[in-house]
């Protein structure tokens, strides 16, 4: 295999990484910003956790996979864009400790105040990595300060994690949070039942809004902040337009009570919006906001031609085997969870 054949291939399957992370992690973060807000009582919510308790550690696995990946086969990607965005990451690992710990220690005291506030701890835990990856992916497409040796020349610390907090930025943060609601209350009416699957029906109907609001904000600003009308031009293709259409889509079955057909045109949306960055950044994987001879491409940033070559003969062994094993989770706890007491675990 050539050398430039390689470099795109672990492109793309980074690429690959990532968007079966939004499309997993997605609905968790949803479900675990909803969790205060949809359950009454208490057994209420522990059904809300019970829909996501058996996979929530397997989905963030993705997040793992991937980053392991960009060190792996794209080192100066990955120590530019992680010293640049150090404190929003650490903010994103925060996040993410907050959610794991609260789901293994919530149910093991049955007092009220202590179980509220780990509920409080997960929506928070949920809230912060869904709002920092939208910002960071937001600023990855719109270009950060990067100079000639390829570092970050902004600020570092608080200064540089502010001043990915810009408008183009927060746009970005607060559509994946919206597009996250939206698509955890999907995954809550397809996995619940009784009173709290039509109260999760409602949420969904109430959060469509918002959601496509946000994602025509991001769409505009996208034109503004970004160089996709000179890249691509000012119709943006195919996988846009069908990740807008199957967004647009989905009210009608959201509407119609049809949560498994919502789930997938919402989980499209999300696929395509993140394969339609990718085909944005591509051959970039960071983009110079000081010049554009200083981007970060999969030629100037990636590991040895015999370092990818081992790592997709790995690739290739293990990939479809945590493939497999993933699917046969989702399937062995395909069933719907009630509110009853007897039946729940977390």
């Amino acid at each position: 295999m050539s050398y430039e054949f390689l470099q795109t291939l672990w492109f793309i399957l980074i690429a690959i990484l990532w968007i079966g992370f939004y499309f997993l992690e997605g609905f968790d973060f949803g479900v675990g910003m909803l969790l205060p807000f949809l359950g009454k009582k208490d057994e209420e919510r522990r059904a809300v956790i019970n829909t996501i308790g058996s996979t929530w550690d397997g989905n963030e696995v993705w997040l793992l996979t991937a980053g392991g990946a960009t060190f792996a086969a794209f080192p100066h990607w990955y120590a530019t864009m992680f010293s640049g965005f150090y404190l929003a990451l650490f903010l994103l690992l925060v996040g993410l400790i907050l959610r794991g710990v609260s789901f293994e220690y919530r149910s093991k005291n049955p007092d009220p105040k202590w179980r509220n506030r780990f509920d409080w701890m997960i929506a928070v835990g949920s809230f912060l990595p869904a709002l920092l990856l939208g910002t960071a992916f937001a600023n990855l497409a719109k270009g950060v300060p990067i100079g000639a040796d390829m570092n970050y020349v902004s600020p570092n610390g608080l200064a540089a994690t502010l001043g990915l907090l810009n408008p183009f930025g927060l746009v970005g943060g607060l559509t994946t949070v919206a597009v996250f609601l939206l698509h955890g209350a999907n995954f809550l009416a397809l996995k619940l039942d009784g009173d709290l699957r039509e109260r999760a029906r409602a949420i969904s109907k109430k959060l469509y809004f918002p959601a496509a609001l946000m994602v025509i904000a991001l769409a505009v600003t996208s034109y503004i902040y970004t160089d996709i009308s000179t890249k691509i031009g000012i119709d943006p293709g195919i996988v846009p337009i069908a990740s807008a259409v199957a967004l647009l889509v989905s009210i009608y079955f959201i509407n119609r009570k049809m949560e498994g057909w919502a789930f997938i045109t919402v989980s499209l949306h999300i696929v395509l919006t993140q394969v339609a960055f990718f085909m944005l950044m591509f051959p970039r994987v960071m983009i110079s906001s000081l010049n554009p001879d200083w981007n970060l491409t999969i030629y100037n940033a990636s590991s040895s031609q015999y370092t990818l070559t081992v790592m997709s003969l790995v690739a290739l062994v293990f990939v479809p085997i945590v493939l497999v094993y993933q699917g046969w989770t989702y399937y062995m706890f395909r069933k719907r969870i009630s509110a009853k007491k007897e039946t729940l675990v977390y």
